[in-house]
């Protein structure tokens, strides 16, 4: 294989979704349309190492490349896309827009997958942008009244993370001199904006990362979209913001005590909000959502000690890409889990086949979880005081927390009736998916990484937070009642209501079609707000936002 065919592999999804679009090709294409990420999965797997491809006339000169991470990270993202476009198939094969939802989930795998081969920063961010947005129509497709509300919100905070995003991009290529992926970071080592364009970078791609008081559209998003989409939002696309920090960031080039410090704290607060918050989750899909959130924050753990200390990024680079493919392919697993269970109802070998990535994802020994945790706990040795104290206690504390909420998620899933019908299309593609999550980890795995997981210290290690939160979410099972609900999206809700109150208060010109500011909303009134605030103004304010901030920050000394 030639990096000639490396833009083919975002491409044909595009050009398939286009297919998809025209009623004369719609059938034979949509039979295809899980299979465009195929060539994908089997580059990532069998192409020969350093593919690149320069295309000077595209863009501002575009490069695609296949190096060590972004062949990782193809590697799970492309079997997400693969098993979430054939489970698909059967979940929505009676819903009358499934068209709408295959082309745009084949619009938004092509930016994902572009994400993985791009290795120039105009590139990279056209690829994200078509990902991000193509997005929303996956996050809207039931067309319901929560659906609009989570698509409303996941469009306004994409906005503000591509603003952000494009101001980093810009400050840092003006920065280097280049959009070069391979020079741009480096040059931030001695240069006076470095602090600026790293807040811009984390705070923009930290949106899709699930960054705390980012994170809301999260567990807005994920119960209300279809389950295929809810598996590669929180499998793959979560992931991307990750990927961004990656490639961007000055990892393992200069330290930035001061940001390295800020996003291990970040992390750390995310492992435990997320734990805390799902556990008060009703929903067995918004319970994962905000395990996305929780585990997403041991990934930012790793990426904040590799800014703190740059000497221990190589070995904190290698962890933290395990982990990402561990928790995506058991996270996708298990939220086509949840469409198998709704759809063929409880049998005793697909509860047990759901057991597999809930057992992974808690990081119970022998599996996948344990390895990826191991390896970042490994990774983490040699951080400065008072962190190696700090994490010899939060890490299995996190642990432990994790492990109560899989059981969380396992009782809202199996208190609710479910269907008892024939689910084989959705079952096949789910039992593969299981698969990976078994063995695909350990064939990436360091050497010897088995061995030092059978070390009875690692075993212990791995199994006493594993059982203590087990023992538990029993006890607590006997209980019932008394956990308190807190709304899905947190944070979000009181800023909603406040926000409701102040427009409800406003002063108004046009008395006969709004209501006094003393007056009760009408559902008519309601409905006109809802109607005014998805207007293009909201987004033209916010865009004029970001450009201040861009220009405030080009003319900082």
């Amino acid at each position: 294989m030639t990096g000639a065919l490396l833009p083919a592999l975002f491409l044909t999804p595009l050009l398939l979704a286009a297919l998809v679009a025209a009623p004369a090709t719609r059938r034979w294409a949509e039979w295809l349309a899980p299979w465009t990420a195929l060539p994908a999965l089997l580059t990532a797997l069998l192409a020969p190492p350093n593919l690149t491809l320069d295309l000077p006339w595209l863009l501002l000169g575009a490069r695609f490349a296949l190096d060590d991470t972004g062949r990782l990270f193809l590697l799970f993202t492309a079997l997400l896309w693969l098993v979430g476009g054939l489970y698909a198939r059967g979940y929505l094969a009676a819903d009358p827009r499934r068209a709408g939802f295959t082309a745009l989930f084949l619009v938004t795998q092509a930016g994902n997958l572009g994400l993985c081969l791009a290795m120039d920063a105009a590139s990279f961010y056209l690829t994200f942008a078509i990902m991000t947005f193509a997005a929303y129509g996956l996050v809207v497709h039931d067309r319901s009244a929560e659906a609009w509300r989570a698509g409303r919100i996941y469009l306004i905070l994409a906005i503000v993370g591509e603003v952000l995003l494009l101001t980093g991009l810009l400050l840092l290529s003006q920065a280097a001199g280049t959009l070069d992926l391979a020079i741009a970071p480096g040059t931030l080592a001695d240069h006076p904006r470095a602090a600026i364009i790293t807040t811009f970078l984390l705070l923009g791609f930290g949106v899709k990362a699930g960054l705390p008081l980012l994170h809301v559209w999260l567990p807005l998003a994920h119960p209300v979209a279809p389950t295929p989409a809810s598996a590669v939002l929180s499998g793959a696309m979560i992931k991307a913001g990750l990927l961004g920090w990656l490639r961007f960031l000055p990892l393992g080039v200069v330290a930035l005590p001061e940001w390295g410090t800020a996003v291990m704290a970040l992390g750390l607060f995310a492992a435990f909000g997320g734990v805390l918050v799902g556990l008060t989750q009703d929903n067995p899909k918004t319970v994962l959502a905000y395990s996305s959130i929780s585990q997403m924050g041991f990934m930012t753990l790793g990426v904040g000690a590799g800014l703190l200390r740059p000497e221990l990024w190589p070995a904190l680079a290698a962890a933290v890409a395990l982990y990402a493919l561990h928790h995506g392919l058991a996270k996708g697993a298990l939220f086509l889990g949840v469409g198998v269970l709704q759809r063929a109802g409880h049998r005793p070998w697909l509860d047990w086949g759901l057991l597999l990535p809930v057992l992974a994802l808690a990081g119970a020994p022998s599996t996948s979880g344990a390895l990826a945790k191991a390896e970042l706990k490994a990774a983490l040795i040699g951080l400065p005081a008072p962190w190696p104290a700090v994490l010899d206690w939060s890490l299995p504390l996190a642990a432990l927390g994790t492990t109560l909420l899989m059981a969380r998620f396992l009782w809202t899933l199996h208190r609710d009736d479910h269907g008892a019908g024939n689910a084989w299309s959705l079952i096949i593609p789910w039992l593969g998916l299981l698969l990976a999550v078994a063995g695909l980890a350990w064939g990436l795995a360091p050497e010897g990484a088995f061995e030092r997981l059978l070390n009875p210290t690692a075993l212990w290690s791995a199994a006493w937070p594993f059982l203590a939160g087990a023992t538990l979410a029993l006890l607590a099972s006997r209980r019932t009642g008394w956990i308190p609900i807190i709304p899905a999206g947190d944070l979000l809700v009181p800023v909603e209501r406040a926000l409701a109150v102040l427009w409800a208060r406003r002063p108004t010109l046009h008395p006969p079609h709004w209501p006094r500011w003393h007056s009760p909303l009408t559902a008519a009134d309601r409905e006109r707000l809802e109607t005014d605030l998805r207007a293009w103004p909201v987004t033209g304010i916010l865009f004029l936002i970001g450009l201040a901030a861009f220009l405030a920050a080009i003319t900082l000394k």
